[in-house]
């Protein structure tokens, strides 16, 4: 009996009576674009993780297997992290491009198209004389890169426009919306990586590419004729009259033409893991200065403090994504390694356990979307910053059960009992959901209107720093004295003390430092909660 091919059949069973649930149920309370945009950042989400779900145990053990098992690891940890890195560091020009040129609607579907080309691509290379091509397998990376670029913070801020700032019902929205970013991933995970490691890679990675086209159809389908979109997500009106031009020619010629010379670069800035780490930091600071000599020159002061915090809560963010991040990079190669996957005698694929987040989100997003409705109806819902110090407390919580499963639970075999991953998992993720969504929503509120895509874009710029920490940190779990041999209980050792320094260390401290910042930051963001 295949487990693994049974939990997939459950969750595809679960998904198809939960999504109707929850429409049906907020049907009353939230537009209908919340619906469509959540369908269709469902189904990119389902091509984006179910590539990430296979990406590092691929490059392991295809793309490297001829390597020693620390150098393949290093080198799958690097390009991952530039990979995921620059996947967040494109946003910022994305949302630029949506605010000043394209508008929301025709910067999705853009970007959309790119992502869809580019997880065929990685299917393509299945063919005999490709299988192992490093150029094209960048070129695949580059061509998703350069789409989610423009998709990922497009579709957050094209929702945020359907809600006044203060709107009670916002953060909630965005509880729902992440929900649907997080069925995909759950479906993408169980999906891609079953068929991905069980069956083979490329027609894991095929399937990704399938998911972001189902997303692209419904979005032009329902953004072509619903009325709730008339009107909305359109290219500025200097672009419609024909008054802004961009390199001399029409925006969206101009944008297109500027997109596709982008793919090599990125491609060729993938091998690049010492430049991009410090090309990030670089570009990080810029914007953020940026960003911060906006906010201390505002003509408003109200909307400059409020940009203020959105710069003081990016580092946060940050430090959370980077050892969050980790689910895609070390924890995987940790759960391949030592954790006991024996599951009615069926050891279940490294990679299927990704989906343990995204399930978690599916089932407590509509609990913390009406926790937050209900606290804030008896004016006692957290402040945004709060909620950041309580995703990143119950982040450091996730790795101290790790932790506590490795030191004191694992057998002499060196393998860690299965309820301990999927009780970090669980913590992890409501950690996820006191944070990021909430952290969307905080971007469409505090944003000065003109530059909201814009500002989002460098709020995604912030992940993007993240994981290329993550990938930094990653290979502090990675040992020239490992090799296939190496006996799992000295592997466990080094994940315990990698998470215990980092995880719980610093994610602890910097909860700390900013729960000692939120009077500071309520004060700035003047009378928005």
């Amino acid at each position: 009996m295949d487990i693994t091919l049974w939990i997939m059949i459950i969750g595809w069973v679960f998904v198809l009576i939960w999504v109707p649930f929850i429409i049906y149920t907020n049907k009353d309370t939230h537009p209908k674009a919340l619906f469509v945009l959540f369908f269709a950042e469902m189904w990119e989400r389902f091509s984006y993780y179910g590539m990430r779900a296979l990406l590092v145990l691929y490059m392991t053990k295809v793309l490297f297997i001829d390597l020693a098992q620390n150098v393949a690891e290093t080198q799958a940890y690097g390009i991952y992290g530039s990979y995921t890195a620059m996947v967040y560091l494109f946003p910022v020009l994305g949302g630029l491009v949506a605010d000043q040129l394209l508008g929301f609607k025709k910067t999705i579907l853009w970007g959309g198209l790119l992502m869809a080309l580019g997880h065929f691509t990685l299917a393509l290379q299945g063919f005999e004389n490709l299988e192992g091509n490093m150029p094209f397998f960048f070129a695949a990376l580059a061509l998703i890169i350069v789409g989610n670029g423009f998709f990922k913070p497009n579709i957050s801020s094209f929702l945020g426009t359907f809600y006044d700032p203060n709107d009670a019902r916002k953060d909630g929205a965005f509880s729902i919306f992440y929900m649907g970013v997080n069925i995909g991933a759950f479906l993408s995970t169980l999906t891609c990586g079953y068929v991905g490691q069980q069956i083979n890679w490329h027609y894991g990675f095929g399937l990704a590419g399938i998911g972001m086209l189902l997303g692209l159809i419904v979005f032009y389908i329902f953004t072509k004729s619903s009325r709730d979109f008339e009107g909305k997500g359109m290219s500025p009106e200097e672009v419609q009259s024909g008054e802004r031009k961009f390199l001399g020619m029409k925006p969206d010629i101009g944008v297109y033409i500027i997109s596709l010379l982008a793919i090599p670069v990125c491609a060729f800035m993938l091998d690049l893991d010492e430049f991009m780490s410090g090309a990030l930091i670089v570009i990080s600071l810029l914007i953020v200065g940026y960003l911060l000599y906006q906010a201390l020159t505002a003509k408003n002061r109200v909307e400059g403090q409020r940009l203020l915090v959105v710069v003081v809560l990016f580092f946060f963010h940050a430090v959370f994504w980077a050892l969050f991040e980790q689910a895609g990079g070390s924890l995987t190669i940790f759960t391949d390694k030592n954790v006991d996957r024996l599951v009615g005698g069926t050891e279940i694929p490294a990679s299927i356990f990704q989906s343990l987040n995204p399930l978690y989100i599916m089932l407590l997003a509509p609990l913390f979307s009406w926790i937050w409705l209900k606290l804030s109806k008896t004016g006692k819902e957290p402040s945004t910053p709060m909620k950041f110090v309580l995703g990143l407390v119950q982040l450091a919580l996730g790795f101290a059960v790790i932790v506590i499963g490795a030191k004191f639970f694992a057998g002499g075999d060196g393998l860690v009992p299965i309820v301990f991953l999927a009780l970090m998992y669980l913590l992890h993720t409501t950690g996820e959901l006191s944070l990021s969504p909430i952290g969307l929503s905080m971007v469409t509120k505090l944003s000065p209107a003109k530059v909201v895509g814009f500002v989002m874009g460098a709020w995604f710029l912030s992940i993007a720093l993240a994981n290329k920490m993550a990938g930094l940190i990653g290979t502090l779990t990675t040992s020239e004295a490992v090799t296939d041999d190496t006996p799992a209980e000295m592997t466990l050792g080094i994940y315990s003390e990698t998470y215990l320094i980092w995880g719980v260390g610093v994610v602890g401290a910097a909860a700390l430092i900013l729960l000692l910042l939120v009077p500071l930051l309520r004060k700035w963001m003047n009378g928005i909660h």
